[in-house]
């Protein structure tokens, strides 16, 4: 019989990986073919943690696998993301009502039916007036890249975005297809800003470091509020 977990969280960057497992001390760490994961409870809950990789390849390939072998009720997905400088802070926490990957280049059909094609809208009827974090909610939008400045100005006039990252897109669309419910949950690890980056995180690997560290560290300390709250999720239409 395949294990079963009634939620998996994955976890995509290598450096919020490392930010996440001193919360778990004592955890029973086993090697898949993406990365570590491990199982435990919390609450009445069990849970598997997996280290699904970074960029949409490994993000949507992990997904697929975890959901394949441990059978979840649930997918949450805890890491951080980039914002643009003047549209959010640097800390923010951001709950994904929308994902869209928009580094896809359609030159043969219609563009923007492609990028539809890949657009997943989120169900959050379930979410109280007072979430276990404040949160905002919007769009987070993905590539295969980091934040490039000159893709700001488009990027906010095309789908109202003011953040993005490299998996949640890719996440959010292959639990859709297998009917699953969804959380992505991401907070701003630094900022960009529309002509230039702020050079905080990029050229300074420590500083995203540092920024893991306390990011996870509060993801960890909400998770259980989160997981009591996600069991009321629907699944998609």
């Amino acid at each position: 019989m395949p294990e079963k977990s009634d939620v998996c969280v994955l976890i995509s960057a290598g450096a919020e990986w490392r930010a996440l497992l001193p919360h778990f001390p004592g955890a029973d760490i086993q090697p898949t073919p993406y990365g570590e994961s491990f199982k435990t409870s919390i609450g009445l809950q069990s849970v598997r943690f997996l280290h699904g990789g970074w960029g949409k390849v490994a993000a949507a390939g992990s997904t697929q696998y975890a959901i394949d072998r441990w059978q979840p009720d649930r997918v949450i997905n805890l890491g951080t993301c980039g914002g643009f400088s003047g549209r959010v802070e640097r800390g923010a926490v951001i709950l994904a009502e929308k994902t869209l990957i928009y580094d896809i280049i359609e030159q043969m059909t219609d563009f923007d039916s492609a990028i539809r094609h890949y657009c997943v809208d989120f169900d959050l009827s379930w979410l109280p007036a007072e979430p276990p974090q404040p949160v905002i909610q919007g769009t987070l939008v993905s590539a295969d890249r980091d934040i490039l400045p000159a893709d700001i100005p488009d990027l906010i006039r095309k789908y109202n975005a003011s953040f993005a990252d490299w998996e949640s897109g890719a996440i959010a669309w292959v639990c859709n297809q297998n009917n699953l419910p969804c959380l992505i949950l991401r907070a701003v690890s630094d900022l960009v800003d529309a002509d230039t980056s702020e050079g905080e995180a990029y050229g300074e690997y420590t500083f995203f470091e540092e920024q893991c560290q306390h990011i996870m560290e509060n993801f960890a300390s909400a998770l259980p509020e989160w997981l009591d709250l996600f069991k009321f999720a629907n699944r998609p239409s």
